[in-house]
């Protein structure tokens, strides 16, 4: 088994519903940052290849069909490469509507994280702010201008890098009928999953 769709959209653009989706459609299971705490050996797994070591991606995907999200998502040139045969799914949204929904769930999260007095949570705290905070925005998130402008040039790269016959452009109003149609799948009876809004992100929280 090796995956077959790679997310490679930023976190807070319909991700976690996209996992489901996915899920749904037989691409089953689907990696996405609530994975990473079933993995205990993930997170140092991550750290380094973000430092740009090497891994055995087949290996680290056992069980595996598709990845979207954060923290994959910011290597998924790398996955690219590594999976030659998988499509690729931009998920967008709305720039201010993206950094005020990161602004207001994720990124609070994990900041108050890395200061708990847990180990564990702090732990938790410094790998996300190494890996996405500082990695991906340069520890810049009150700068929204920066971080917008991070969030645009990460989604133009992509449209130019990708050729068309393998990149869907997946942005509002989601739905099963784009993405079947690029994927080559039959559109589920059930709705197309609507989760994880910034409701029940704070909702979860509290």
């Amino acid at each position: 088994m090796s995956i077959k769709v790679i997310g490679a959209g930023f976190g807070r653009t319909g991700t976690l519903s996209l996992k489901f989706a996915l899920e749904k459609l037989g691409y089953d299971k689907c990696y996405h940052m609530m994975e990473v705490m079933n993995h205990p050996d993930h997170p140092a797994k991550w750290a380094a290849a973000h430092r740009g070591e090497r891994i055995d991606w087949n290996d680290f995907y056992k069980g595996y069909q598709a990845t979207v999200d954060w923290p994959s998502c910011n290597l998924w040139q790398t996955h690219a490469d590594y999976f030659p045969e998988a499509k690729i799914i931009l998920t967008l949204r709305d720039p201010d509507s993206w950094y005020k929904s990161v602004m207001s769930t994720i990124y609070p999260s994990s900041a108050r994280a890395k200061t708990s007095k847990d180990p564990k949570e702090s732990a938790r705290g410094e790998w996300a702010s190494e890996i996405i905070w500082d990695h991906v925005f340069d520890g810049r998130m009150d700068d929204k201008d920066h971080v917008i402008d991070t969030f645009n040039r990460h989604n133009e790269n992509i449209k130019e890098m990708v050729s068309a016959d393998r990149l869907l452009i997946y942005g509002p109003p989601y739905g099963w009928e784009t993405l079947c149609e690029f994927l080559k799948c039959d559109i589920p009876d059930s709705p197309y999953p609507k989760v994880n809004s910034t409701e029940d992100f704070l909702s979860r929280v509290r």
